[in-house]
């Protein structure tokens, strides 16, 4: 490890891959049963969020390829784990085989696979895959963020290091910020305090628009520079934010908590996110 943040050249190499596929391999169970509306199978957790069938296949499945690794592994659909059990680790995974359970279940394909691995408290390598969009989202903290399109789910998928990055784009696509400036929220999770938080920011940029999107598509929006701005001012935990975080921070982008504007922690206490906003690296004003 670099100044006990990054990977060395051996481990990237190594897990990189894993993360890779392992969203790949889940986005093939989700799929499956996104398309047999009558097996979703909903219940609700203690929070009163909502969990489907595909997000225990998909835990699952990443559980089980993930474990080759002998990473510890912290997921939204894994048993609860007390903070004695994971408070010294210096490495593990952080996921969340289904990001945007919501969104599933209306069936308007804005969902997402999230697997992060976090060294020493902070994401170093992000997975965001879209399924039903074939486009995966990946980065290695400090070597960039990357995109590729037609990227179909794959049970058995297997690529290597340098099969993931062939015809891979560096992000972001873009030069500049939007003009007008663009302001992501979440389709599911807006609420009075969003509201209030982008009239804020109306006042300089009175002619922003607003584009309302599901699950951790957002950051991968501000990786892309498709949008500027993203705040959110309702819960979120640990494994929402940490694949999104990295792979926005190596395009120039940032994640900062509110109101305070401070760094994001992982592996805390408490999996709570406080409320946060992003930029994009084209609007750090």
């Amino acid at each position: 490890m670099k100044d006990g943040k990054y990977l060395n050249a051996a481990a990237r190499e190594y897990l990189v891959p894993k993360a890779y596929n392992a969203a790949l391999r889940a986005g093939a169970a989700i799929l499956d049963v996104y398309r047999r509306r009558e097996d979703y199978n909903i219940d609700l957790k203690e929070d009163l969020s909502p969990v489907t069938e595909a997000d225990r296949q998909a835990h699952t499945v990443i559980k089980e390829y993930l474990g080759f690794t002998h990473v510890p592994m912290l997921s939204e659909e894994g048993r609860e784990m007390r903070f004695d059990e994971r408070r010294d680790w210096d490495m593990f995974w952080l996921v969340d085989p289904l990001d945007g359970t919501r969104e599933f279940i209306k069936g308007n394909n804005e969902f997402t696979v999230n697997i992060a691995l976090v060294v020493n408290n902070r994401p170093v390598v992000g997975v965001i895959y879209v399924p039903y969009f074939n486009k995966i989202y990946f980065c290695e903290k400090g070597h960039g963020s990357f995109m590729k399109t037609d990227v179909a789910p794959d049970p058995a998928a297997e690529f290597s290091y340098e099969e993931v990055f062939a015809q891979a784009v560096k992000l972001p696509l873009k030069s500049e910020r939007n003009s007008p400036l663009r302001i992501a929220v979440s389709r599911s999770h807006r609420n009075e305090d969003t509201d209030k938080h982008i009239a804020t920011l109306r006042e300089l940029h009175p002619d922003a628009e607003i584009v309302e999107q599901g699950s951790s598509y957002k950051f991968c929006m501000l990786a892309e520079g498709e949008v500027d701005y993203y705040a959110r001012t309702t819960g979120t935990y640990e494994w929402d934010t940490a694949a999104g975080e990295v792979i926005l921070s190596d395009t120039g982008g940032t994640t900062k908590s509110l109101p305070d504007l401070g760094k994001f922690a992982y592996n805390k206490e408490s999996l709570l996110n406080p409320w946060f906003v992003c930029r994009s690296g084209h609007f750090q004003e």
